[in-house]
Formats: structure tokens, sequence, C-alpha cells
């Protein structure tokens, strides 16, 4: 509660607010410390001489107006104030609390009239003390500004909450403190006064006696007085109109002010907006609980710093001191170094442990903020400010994005003394560095043949104090080739199928963490199976995945079916000659031109229903849901089709395709990380990045066929339905990793057709190409 008060605080008298008032930016000020900030700005830059004389506005303004659309006359009634200004020049002071202001050039004139009331200067500029972003007000001065009740309610909460203890409120003297409070009577009680004016029996044994912090609360759930329009004071909110996303009165949809909104019941956005107020809370909880946690884990670095430290700088005493007198100037030299890495490491430490605690308190003042104004009873003044709010929280938790709860310093001294070298060589002794990864050893008893396949296993020296964050398996081609990355990974075990029979390959490993790489292990010579003596050689080509799924050996092994380890690296090329191999790609790449394939369980959502062997999903929520194939494509010419099995013609499903990190909960191609057509029973879109492009006429109904191409010769993804071409080729300059992708709803189920041929007039066309 203590660390809420920061945001009830007004940033310029410094003081709890007092009939608060909303700025434009969503900011709160005093009613009158907004008169006093009230600055009178000159003719020639006001909206309407601006006009006059054809000078625009910055890109910064009209970044400003369009946030701050809301408040203009077109969309919701509060009248124009002309934009934002820019700043005064008047010379800017300080409040109590740190914040710069703009005060006035001149005092305001006397006036006996309130301070809402009484007249403000003509082309009067008031500048929000938080954002600094100017305003310039129109003839309603600042009773265009709404007032900030729920504000005002959590204040007084708050001061309530801070109050000395409830007292009796019958006791003759002093009174004492109360026990309990009767919710009929509404009366606090302490015991004696209880037992005597409140006796459990007749008519009053059926009241209710609670605790009086309960009753309290229960007092402070009454009905409040209901706040009335800006514009027409005699008016109670009863609507909210979503455009301008301010509450409105009767009065004002009869003047025609929001007759082209949409206008919804004052109860129901209020409690959509409580409910999306809460779940914004909720992720913003769980950073402040992060927060704590790191906070811990900062500390614990700074101790273990100050030990390292201590152990670092014994041992290297211990080593200098054993070295002949020539040595002792280098030894100061060197801890010297050591001194100032220690001093740089708490430093880094410190600050951002002191940069963490500050952002936690704001963090934490502005749940409590939240929480209480979750517990408003006027859906108006709430709905005020909740907007502000919800953005206000989402802001905050994106603040602890990634990176910010990750430390920025090891507690280790990467440091280690080289005394080996003779006394000539003394003054060139310095720290080296060793904390690259020892070389991995292959275990020669756990690798393996068995067909086309090689199972490798490896693991770091028995005495290696170096911890590896990874390992990177290679082979070559089978004919003595260049080596090529087949794994990428944590595990110790790797099973590579889809090799060519009665070859030779070469394989080695390697490990990795931040500092570097390791050295290349010994060179391992694998023999795979003669062609004659495998059940696989029968199988007609091309061979579906399905009937020669990639082996994975439980529980370490791993398989070429992995994603790329780094960005840009494509794990499947599909090649059409017999005799060109690719360690990037299953078993029926190196034989076919066309590609076999079922949709991926790993790598979709959890609300996607798979059955048919992987080739037919739907979904079980109502909102969109992203599947994706398990083969990739980074080269060649491909083809698939997904007949449409279940359609109510209201849902849009997406097809296309997308790299694996896309959105897994969204409509395919809301992000950058996906290529789609949508379409409903009349038309289709072309969408990448939440960018809709070229409406097409003609849409989908339960039996159609969708189409989907993708020619990465041409760099081009083309769509069709019912075999006719949907709209112009969809995309362009497409280059990359690319998996095929679907998304859709409960009301959607589709099937998956994969190794066909490209379609022959498309093939025709490309060759005229």
């Amino acid at each position: 509660m203590e660390e809420m008060e920061e945001e009830l605080k007004c940033p310029v008298c410094g003081s709890f607010y007092r009939e608060p008032i909303i700025l434009p930016c969503s900011h709160n000020i005093c009613q009158a410390c907004a008169r006093n900030i009230l600055v009178q700005t000159p003719e020639s830059e006001s909206p309407q001489s601006r006009r006059a004389s054809g000078s625009g506005v910055s890109d910064y303004d009209y970044l400003d107006l369009d946030k701050m659309s809301l408040y203009s006359e077109a969309d919701s009634g509060y009248g124009s104030y002309g934009g934002f200004a820019s700043a005064p020049t008047t010379p800017c002071q300080k409040s109590p609390n740190g914040v710069r202001v703009f005060p006035p050039a001149m005092p305001p004139p006397p006036t006996h009239l309130s301070p809402a009331l009484a007249p403000v200067p003509r082309n009067s500029c008031i500048t929000c003390p938080q954002c600094h972003r100017s305003l310039i007000l129109d003839d309603r001065g600042l009773r265009g500004f709404p007032k900030n009740r729920v504000l005002e309610g959590v204040i007084d909460r708050y001061q309530q909450s801070k109050a000395a203890a409830l007292k009796c409120q019958l006791c003759e003297k002093a009174p004492k403190e109360a026990t309990v409070m009767c919710e009929q009577c509404d009366v606090f009680y302490c015991d004696p006064c209880r037992l005597r004016c409140h006796p459990p029996r007749g008519p009053l044994a059926k009241h209710r006696l609670v605790p009086p912090a309960q009753g309290r609360v229960s007092r402070r759930l009454s009905p409040r007085k209901v706040s009335t329009c800006t514009d027409h004071e005699l008016e109670n909110h009863s609507m909210y109109c979503v455009q301008c996303k301010m509450p409105v009165c009767y009065q004002c949809l009869e003047e025609g002010k929001h007759s082209s909104h949409e206008v919804k019941a004052l109860g129901a956005m209020w409690k959509l907006h409580k409910s999306q107020l809460s779940q914004a809370l909720n992720g913003l909880s769980d950073r402040a609980k992060e927060a704590k946690e790191f906070l811990v884990q900062l500390r614990n670095m700074v101790q273990q710093i100050q030990e390292n430290s201590v152990e670092f700088e014994a041992c290297l005493v211990a080593q200098c001191d054993a070295l002949i007198d020539a040595l002792n100037r280098r030894k100061a030299q060197l801890l010297a170094r050591v001194n100032k890495e220690h001093e740089h490491k708490l430093k880094v430490v410190r600050d951002q442990i002191s940069h963490c605690t500050v952002k936690l308190r704001q963090t934490t003042g502005l749940m409590e903020y939240c929480l209480e104004v979750i517990k408003e009873n006027d859906p108006s003044g709430f709905l005020q400010i909740s907007d502000a709010l919800i953005r206000r929280v989402h802001l905050t938790e994106d603040q602890w994005g990634k990176g910010t709860l990750t430390p920025r310093m090891t507690t280790d001294f990467d440091l280690s003394l080289d005394n080996s070298p003779l006394l000539q060589s003394i003054h060139q002794l310095d720290f080296v560095q060793m904390k690259v990864p020892a070389t991995p050893i292959l275990q020669l008893e756990e690798c393996c043949t068995h067909n086309n396949s090689a199972t490798l296993s490896w693991k770091q020296p028995p005495l290696s104090a170096v911890p590896a964050e990874g390992y990177i398996l290679e082979l070559d081609d089978g004919n003595g080739g260049q080596f090529r990355e087949v794994y990428v990974g944590k595990e110790t075990m790797c099973t590579v199928d889809g090799l060519h029979f009665n070859s030779t390959y070469n394989a080695r490993v390697k490990a990795f963490n931040k500092t570097g790489v390791s050295q290349y292990s010994k060179t391992l010579v694998l023999q795979t199976s003669e062609d004659t003596d495998s059940e696989e050689q029968t199988l007609p080509f091309p061979v579906p995945s399905e009937r020669l799924p990639l082996r994975r050996m439980s529980p370490f092994s791993s398989t070429l079916n992995l994603q790329p380890s780094f960005p840009g690296r494509s794990y499947f090329d599909f090649r059409s000659s017999p005799h060109q191999l690719s360690l990037h790609s299953s078993l029926q790449s190196l034989n076919a031109p066309v590609a076999w394939f079922a949709f991926d369980p790993g790598s979709a959502h959890s609300d996607i229903i798979f059955s048919n062997d992987n080739l037919t999903v739907t979904c079980s929520s109502y909102d969109d849901r992203v599947v994706l194939g398990k083969t990739g494509f980074s080269k060649g010419v491909h083809y698939w089709e997904l007949t449409v099995d279940r359609y109510d013609n209201h849902p849009d499903p997406a097809f296309g395709v997308a790299r694996m990190d896309v959105m897994k909960d969204v409509m395919l191609g809301k992000d950058d990380k996906a290529w789609a057509m949508y379409v409903d029973n009349n038309r289709s879109w072309f969408m990448h990045n939440n960018s809709h492009t070229n409406r097409t006429e003609g849409g989908i109904t339960k039996g159609a066929t969708i189409g989907v191409l993708l020619d990465l010769n041409r760099k081009t993804l083309t769509f069709f339905i019912n075999d006719e071409q949907q709209g112009p080729i969809a995309f362009e300059n497409v280059e990359g990793l690319f998996f095929p992708a679907v998304s859709l709803n409960r009301n959607v189920q589709v099937t998956l057709h994969t190794g066909l041929p490209v379609p022959d007039f498309y093939s025709s066309r490309a060759s005229i190409a």
C-alpha cells in the first residue's frame, strides 16, 4: 500500500490529488494545479493562425494528434483542442517531487469564481508535467477535461486505511476500540456497548455482526453518487462509446455527436474493462515475482563475487610470492587488474540491483493502484481511466522484457595466471582465459550403423572443469567431401537417418559455450549397409514419410529432423537427383522431386486435434490456432492441397507457409513469420505481418480444395481454389526456410494431400518464362 502512494500524488504540488482531472495524455493533475501551470500562447501559435499561415505541424505533432484522436471533435464530442502545441518557452521549474513543470508567464488574474468556473485566458496552453506534451484549450477551459472520480475514491480509501483503528460509536467518554460492526444498524460497537445496546435476543438476534475491518469494506462498497456527463451536468452517464472510449449520456446521443459510433451498455463495458485489467495484472504480477527472485539472485551474486575475489587474490599472491624479486613489480600490476575487475563486477551488479529495485517499486506501486481501481464500483469513473491503466500495465510489463532479468555480470573471474615462463618473460606475464570447453570424446562402444542410419555418441573428458553448452556434429557427404553440420544441441547422442547405402562416412564432433568452440574430436569412420540386404530398397519412390519415419533413440537420441540453431540455416534441402546427397533432408528427399509429409503434432498449438495419421486436423477452440507441416523447404518447387471436410460459412481459415517460430495462437499471417491467404465463403485476402492485400472474390464451401504452390526457384507463393488460381501471385521475393502451415478453429476441418506434381499449366508457364 505504501508503494502505491506514488500513484496518488500530484506531479505538480507533490500532495494527494484534490479534484483530479484527466488530461488527454491519460495523466492526472489537480484542478487547481492545472490552472496554476496554464500558459497563454501568442496568437501566432494558435491553431487558427497556423492554419491561416499554412504552416504545418511536425511529425511528432501528427503522431500525438493521431494518438489523441478520441478527443477530436469528429470522434468524441469533446470539441477540438487545436492539437498539441509546441512546448512553451517559459523557463521550467521543479515540483516538490522532482517533476518539471511550466509556470505561467504571469500570475493569473484574481477572480471570485471557483477554479473550475473561472475564465481561462484566450489561447491558453497547458503542459502535462509528466510527459511534457502541450495542449491548447478551447472555450470551455479546464471544464473540458473529465474528473477522475475513481482516483478520488482510491485516495479516500487509502487515507482511511492509514487512519487509526476504528472506535466504538456509542461510548460516552473516551471511545474504546470497536470489536464488531452491525451491518443492519451500521454501527461500530465495543464489547461493553454491544452487550448493553445490542443484545443477541429479540429482533436484534437476526442482525449480522462482522469484524470492524469487514464492516469498513462493506461501507466502501455501498452505492456511490452516480457521475454526471461533462457536457450535460444534469444527465447521468448511461452508455459507452467504443470509438471515443468514453462514457456518454442520453442527451449526447440525442444531439448526434455519436450517431455513427458503436455504443454499448455502460455496465457491460465496465465488466469487460475490469476483466481486461485483471488479466493484464496477472502478467505484471508474474514479472514482479520474477523481479523479486532476480533481486535475491543478484544479492547472492554480490556475496559470491566477494568470496571469489578473496579466493582469487589469495591464489594470485601465493603464485607471485613464489617467484623471484623481479616478479614483485609485475605482481602489483596484476593485483591492480584483479581489483579493477572486482570493482567493475560489483559496480555492474549493484547498478543492476538499483535499477531493478526502482523498476520493481514502480511496478508494485502501479499494481497496488490498479488493484484499488478494480474495487471501484462507479462504472463511469472506472471506464474513464481503464484504457489508460491497461496500456500502462502492458507497457510496464513490456519493460520487463527479455534481458531485463538476466545478470549482466558473472560471478567468476575469467582470469588465470600463467607462471611457467622463464625470468626473461616476466615482463610479458599476463592473465589468460581458459574457459573454452574441452574436446569431446567419441564413445566407440556406443557408435554403430544400421541399414542407412548411423548412431553416434560422445562425452566430455572426465576431468573437464569447463561446462559445455552444446555440441556440433558434422558428417561428410559419403564421398570424402566437405563436412556439414547435421546436429546442434545439448544432447550427447544423435541418430542420422537417410544416408546412402554402402557408403563410408566420416564423423566428428566439437563442443561450444559462450566463450568459444573446442577442438574437433578424432574422426570416426562409419560404413552403411549394402542396399541388397535392406528392406527399404524394395520400397517404391517417392517414399511417404509416414511409412519410414525418422527414428529416435530414447531417451537421448535426436534425428536429422531438427530445427535450425542459427538464423538463415536450412535443415531441409530437397533435390531431385538421386546422386546428390543432402544431409539436411529426410529419406524421401534424396530420390524424388516431390515431398511427402504430414502435420507436425510436436510444434502445433495444444488446441489442434489430429486424426488420419496426422493428415487431418481441426481445433477444439473458437480462436484461430496454427499447425505446421513436418517438412520445411528451402529450394525447389513444391505443391500441396488441402480439402475442406467441415465448414459452416462463418470462420476464416488461413493457408500458406511460415517459419518454425511463427505465433501459434493467432491467425496465420498476423506476424512477420507467416505468408498466408485467409478466405471465407465469399472472398479471400493475402496477409503477411498483419497487412491485408489483394481482396479477391470467390470463397470456399464444404468440399472445396485449396492448393498452395511454393516456387523457391522464382521466390513466389501462389494459391488455388478448386484448381483455379485465386488472385495474382500472392507473395514475391520469398526465400529462406518455410514450413506448410494452416490456421483454423473448431468450425473447420481440413485434410492434407502431399506428394502432388506441380500443376501442368504452371509448369508450362514457368518453362516459357
